[in-house]
């Protein structure tokens, strides 16, 4: 094996090596406000899974103007936003959902859980869950269902 053959198969080595970077491995950037506790317990649930976060606090306005610029409309709008690759996750997404995100990587902006769900990751109640659905957000602003969670009693 000459020294560019040795080189170019480094290369190929070191670039699926990155590939298989773990989701767990992934950094995810959320903003949310400084008074709000369930976005805490959804940064608990992102940890707790092995996700590094880097939380910020915002005041409302900016948060809001945050949320505009990566494609979350009033109607997908929860009280905090992550950013991790690429794609914004708006809400108490479920880690499981982010996984499968990151694994299938749609040509999407990213997932949203609208509104606050009790059950749902950070909105834990004992036992209970409402019935949610954990959309995903497509380039043109429309969405479809990505996921759907029973509700438990």
């Amino acid at each position: 094996m000459n020294k560019t053959m040795f080189l170019g198969f480094a290369a190929i080595v070191w670039a699926l090596s990155l590939s298989g970077v773990r989701a767990e491995q992934a950094m995810i950037d959320v903003k949310k406000t400084a008074s709000c506790g369930c976005c805490i317990g959804w940064i608990k649930h992102l940890e707790g899974a092995g996700y590094k976060v880097r939380p910020e606090n915002l005041p409302m306005s900016l948060l809001t103007q945050f949320k505009l610029k990566h494609g979350i409309t009033s109607k997908l709008a929860s009280c905090h936003t992550g950013r991790v690759a690429g794609y914004t996750i708006e809400g108490h997404v479920p880690v499981r959902e982010i996984k499968r995100l990151l694994a299938e990587k749609p040509d999407a902006i990213g997932l949203s859980v609208p509104e606050m769900p009790t059950g749902s990751p950070g909105m834990e109640y004992g036992t209970q869950r409402d019935a949610y659905d954990v959309l995903l957000i497509k380039k043109d602003g429309t969405a479809e269902v990505f996921a759907h969670y029973t509700a438990k009693k």
